[in-house]
């Protein structure tokens, strides 16, 4: 076994999905923040939400090495207080992001053999990690439905850090939290600039996937890479076909 640590990011890596934040589903939204005496337009609630973003943004800082996540969830709260609505803020805002996310998903699916893939992995002794830069109010609830939690050995989710990859910090509360060495991990990914780009300074082994979810400007993955052939420790596949690419990596 060249790993015994398996880094997994999510989306576009074990499961597809597809959203449309749409102008009707800020509408909906803000008609649910209307019912609770929160009153925006559909406009004004999408200005005043990318406001609140920005002005928490440039409040924690950024730049290279400090990526930061702001917890959806607050951001709502605010603006329920910002109109008045004082009570329950909290709780209104938690309901108002998971509305958000289920009026704009419009499909979420693992990829075929991914949980099988799983399970043979953890079968084989490997330790097996999540590391996404996600939204903790949707993305505990979707892994849950899709029955993915049970299969890792710790989530990591970026809002509950303040920080997304490729930061380095998000990476090290793993690695120290869990007591993981570099040697002994792999990063798997989609995306060459967040999930391969963060590993990569660190010294870590990386394995991109080119998948339907990989950003459109990103090339595709070089055969000369594929973990099969490749001695390397940058290693590169196309598509998401987890039963090869389980079997694969067990034979690393």
């Amino acid at each position: 076994m060249r790993y015994t640590d398996l880094i997994f990011d999510l989306y576009g890596t074990l499961v597809d999905i597809h959203t449309d934040e749409n102008d009707l589903v800020w509408e909906k939204t803000a008609f649910y923040f209307g019912f609770y005496g929160a009153h925006y337009t559909t406009e004004a609630l999408k200005a005043a939400f990318h406001a609140e973003l920005r002005a928490r943004e440039a409040k924690a800082g950024q730049s290279y090495e400090c990526f930061p996540d702001i917890p959806f969830e607050q951001i709502m709260a605010a603006l329920f207080r910002a109109k008045g609505v004082d009570e329950r803020a909290d709780e209104l805002g938690i309901n108002a992001a998971q509305l958000f996310r289920i009026s704009s998903l419009e499909y979420i699916n693992v990829y075929p053999g991914a949980l099988e893939a799983l399970a043979a992995l953890r079968r084989k002794g490997y330790r097996l990690w999540l590391l996404s830069n996600a939204q903790r109010i949707f993305t505990e609830y979707e892994l849950r439905h899709l029955g993915l939690g049970e299969q890792l050995d710790a989530i990591y989710i970026s809002s509950d850090y303040r920080c997304r990859k490729p930061d380095s910090r998000f990476y090290r509360a793993l690695m120290e939290e869990q007591g993981l060495t570099i040697e002994n991990c792999l990063m798997i990914g989609n995306d060459r600039h967040t999930d391969i780009a963060g590993a990569k300074a660190l010294g870590m082994a990386t394995l991109y996937m080119h998948t339907n979810l990989t950003p459109p400007d990103q090339r595709e993955a070089d055969p000369a890479l594929h973990p099969s052939v490749t001695p390397g420790k940058e290693f590169e596949y196309e598509g998401c076909d987890w039963s090869e690419l389980a079997q694969i990596i067990m034979n690393m």
